[in-house]
């Protein structure tokens, strides 16, 4: 059995990995229209929150209902067909954040994932619950911790210094306070969550979505012990850049890595990463056709590179990135 492990967040994670999962059953057929591979999604948690008594979890989320085919294409996050009765009743209420609507469908799942928390489940346990409801195509979600590790902001507001949960700085002032630096309140104490371990050392490929590199797949490798892991794993890791023709292609990415000195490049976001071996990550890297300029600045650093288009326009767009990272990776059929 062939064993991808993806590290993911976001939107691009959720939209690569149904790349990932098309790409699989076509490589790997099971003869029933699912694959005989095994997909692990190691998601981000840094921007998980309590927010109104309930546990917010807006990457697994966003990625559970990407791979069940209920998430709204157009907004990019929360379900198809929503309402938002409850949202406006807790805005009369002074209840929560006005600026972070949460839709009733979407309401539905955190009072679950809150319930089982309560009750006593890890994180991990109740993610597993949760997407026991929808048909994943075998893709297993796995936060990264089971312990609260929240991304916070340090951004200079007018003349005063102060600390914004990320999802502040992200979704009320759209990253438009300078951030100076990004803190994981809790990292130091945390853990990976069961099974993160395992599935990087068993994993035949590993790679790193299109996700935001700083505040994302940065967060998931902050874990202690996991950057460790995987760079110590036997597995080829290939990252895809998340940045196309110079430029992110949706949300504040560049604003994230203005905030830590790197251009908004893909040669750059490479450099970030590094090669492995050397104190950094990648064995090989995808970058966009118009981004083609940048390979020899990455083949200098000897990290193997291929380029082709990087937008995830639909299934087969997303199979095709998929496919060159498990190419470079050297996972053939």
């Amino acid at each position: 059995m062939t064993r991808i492990v993806v590290l993911a967040g976001g939107v691009g994670g959720a939209r690569f990995l149904r790349g990932v999962r098309e790409e699989a059953r076509r490589r790997f057929p099971d003869g029933s229209g699912g694959t005989t591979a095994a997909i692990a999604a190691i998601v981000n948690t840094g921007d998980d929150a309590w927010l109104a008594g309930l546990r917010i979890t807006p990457d697994l989320d966003s990625i559970m209902y990407t791979l069940a085919g209920v998430n709204d294409e157009q907004r990019g996050w929360g379900r198809l067909g929503e309402s938002e009765r409850v949202s406006a009743e807790l805005r009369e209420y002074g209840v929560g954040w006005p600026w972070f609507t949460l839709g009733d469908l979407d309401l539905g799942t955190h009072i679950a994932r809150t319930s089982w928390l309560r009750d006593g489940l890890r994180l991990s346990a109740a993610v597993e619950r949760l997407t026991r409801r929808w048909d994943l195509g075998g893709v297993r979600l796995l936060p990264a911790t089971d312990d609260e590790v929240e991304t916070h902001v340090r951004v200079r507001d007018g003349d005063v210094d102060r600390e914004l949960h990320f999802q502040e700085w992200w979704t009320r002032y759209r990253a438009a306070l300078p951030a100076r630096a990004f803190v994981q309140r809790g990292v130091e104490a945390a853990q990976p969550a069961p099974g993160v371990l395992d599935a990087i050392a068993s994993a035949d490929a590993i790679l790193l979505a299109p996700s935001n590199p700083v505040v994302s797949i940065g967060t998931v490798l902050g874990i202690p012990g996991l950057r460790q892991a995987v760079t110590g794993a036997s597995a080829p890791i290939v990252g895809v850049s998340p940045i196309i023709g110079g430029a992110v292609v949706r949300g504040m990415a560049d604003a994230c890595l203005a905030a830590i000195g790197v251009e908004t490049s893909a040669a750059a976001v490479a450099e970030h990463y590094g090669r492995r071996g050397r104190g950094g990550l990648l064995d090989g890297w995808l970058v966009d056709d118009r981004d083609a300029e940048s390979m020899a600045a990455v083949a200098a650093s000897e990290i193997a590179v291929s380029s082709l288009p990087l937008l995830m326009r639909d299934a087969d767009t997303s199979a095709a990135i998929a496919a060159a990272a498990l190419d470079l990776a050297g996972v053939h059929r």
